[in-house]
């Protein structure tokens, strides 16, 4: 009897020893799922991310062109473009490049999105005595609802979208 008993012990050992496929299966497609879900949100919070930082790069540059026009009584004009904040050089005036002073130490030639930044001195968009500065945004398309555009800032800060279009002139390479 004691030859019978191991024999009957294997068999329960093997019976509960593995999965079934579709166990294995279920689990997997659990897994897949909370992944998908994670990887979805986290994809969302980046891009939302992305915009909100360029919108403080856009802020940067905005105070940048303001110091630039209390030091020499305007905006940079649209040959010297936004380089001129960080590169004497641009300076067309001789007399003003005495006065010219770096504004921002890192260059900021193009937004978080690789797009080179869109200015012009004398903005179309209402008042005349200030500047337009605008990014075509992630898609990189002009006219699109994730245009960040400096002329729109009041409706955004609302809760409003920017989705004015620009000019198609974009100096300040």
């Amino acid at each position: 009897m004691r030859q019978q008993q191991p024999v009957r012990f294997r068999s329960r050992l093997s019976i509960a020893r593995g999965f079934t496929l579709i166990e294995v299966m279920i689990v997997i497609l659990i897994v897949l799922a909370l992944g998908g879900l994670v990887a979805y949100n986290l994809l969302g919070t980046k891009e939302d991310a992305e915009s909100k930082l360029a919108k403080i790069d856009m802020n940067t540059l905005g105070q940048a062109l303001k110091q630039f026009r209390f030091d020499h009584g305007r905006y940079p004009t649209d040959d010297e473009g936004l380089e001129v904040l960080w590169n004497k050089e641009k300076m067309q005036d001789e007399e003003e490049a005495k006065k010219w002073r770096k504004l921002l130490e890192k260059p900021m030639e193009k937004d978080r999105f690789g797009n080179v930044w869109g200015y012009r001195q004398k903005s179309e968009h209402g008042d005349e005595d200030t500047y337009d500065l605008w990014s075509y945004g992630r898609d990189k398309q002009e006219g699109t609802a994730d245009d960040i555009v400096s002329w729109d800032a009041e409706a955004e800060a609302a809760g409003g979208g920017a989705t004015k279009s620009p000019a198609p002139s974009t100096t300040g390479k």
